[in-house]
């Protein structure tokens, strides 16, 4: 009898230890720790992003607690969202909770932002202001879409550009583009040949080109010579005497025009000029009488003769 209730009562305490497990491992599926004191707190989104229940919620990175349960509110299709809060980390009612991440490899999260400002703590079973945050992959369309309209603009305007192409490329077109091609190969040989030309040229009159360089440096050189002789001039001391010459002539035209000089008066008074005009004009006249007349003037005698007075012809 003691043996069967010894195995009876092992078989209870697997049994009830096989009850707790599974509600302690159902309970960890659901984000609640039996084990720990949990705060619930609610927060009410109209679309979760994709969010399921048992995503992480963090406290600036920290994780504090999961979500716990997420449905539907009511008839307008809005969502609840549950969180239990493990952590002993208090906040105010004030604060707002958003909905982040949604990478490549993990899902999304939620973030308590908490609002040090309001006095006011939050206790279990409060509903918090709820947003959302663009994900990696909302950035990544956001940031895609403008250049994916740049490149279905580009592969529309590149087939346009080859469709406008191909229809210029036709036959004759084609012949023209080869014969310009031609042409243009003909003038490249010309120039070919113009260039071996006037290198040659240029061989064969070195001597000419260098001596006509040599003969240009002399003329520089003597260009420069006579531009140092012209710097060395004393143009101060040569524009000086310049200027005192030019003032002596003033000085020697003033005196001329005013009457204190001899020249000055036989210049201005007229009746100087006038009377050394008559003289001249008796001193020809008695020149002329003289010419005429010598034995008026001029007598000559061996014994002596009186003066004969002057007889006017």
């Amino acid at each position: 009898m003691d043996l069967k209730l010894t195995r009876e009562f092992k078989a209870g305490l697997i049994a009830v230890a096989a009850i707790l497990l599974f509600i302690f491992g159902y309970s960890y599926l659901e984000g609640t720790n039996l084990l720990k004191s949990t705060r619930f707190y609610y927060v009410v989104y109209d679309d979760v992003e994709g969010l399921g229940t048992s995503s992480p919620v963090t406290i600036n990175g920290l994780q504090v607690g999961k979500v716990t349960n997420i449905s539907f509110l009511d008839e307008t299709g809005d969502i609840i969202v549950e969180m239990g809060i493990e952590k002993d980390f208090q906040f105010s009612k004030t604060s707002f909770v958003k909905i982040y991440g949604g990478d490549f490899i993990g899902g999304k999260s939620i973030s308590i932002v908490p609002d040090f400002k309001n006095s006011e703590i939050a206790v279990s079973n409060d509903t918090l202001e709820g947003r959302t945050e663009e994900g990696l992959l909302e950035l990544v369309n956001e940031k895609l879409s403008p250049l994916q309209e740049k490149v279905e603009g580009t592969v529309v305007s590149i087939d346009t550009l080859m469709n406008g192409i191909n229809r210029i490329l036709d036959k004759e077109t084609e012949d023209d583009i080869k014969l310009t091609i031609a042409n243009l190969s003909q003038t490249m040989q010309s120039l070919s040949k113009t260039a071996e030309r006037v290198d040659n040229l240029l061989s064969q009159n070195s001597s000419g080109i260098t001596n006509s360089i040599n003969n240009f440096e002399k003329t520089s050189n003597n260009l420069s010579k006579i531009s140092d002789s012209l710097s060395t001039v004393e143009y101060k001391k040569m524009f000086t005497e310049v200027e005192e010459t030019i003032n002596n002539l003033n000085a020697v035209s003033e005196k001329i025009n005013s009457e204190e000089g001899s020249l000055g008066l036989l210049l201005k008074d007229k009746s100087l000029y006038n009377n050394l005009d008559n003289a001249t004009h008796e001193l020809e006249l008695l020149l002329e009488d003289i010419k005429e007349n010598p034995k008026r003037y001029v007598h000559f005698s061996l014994f002596g003769k009186k003066n004969q007075p002057y007889q006017e012809d």
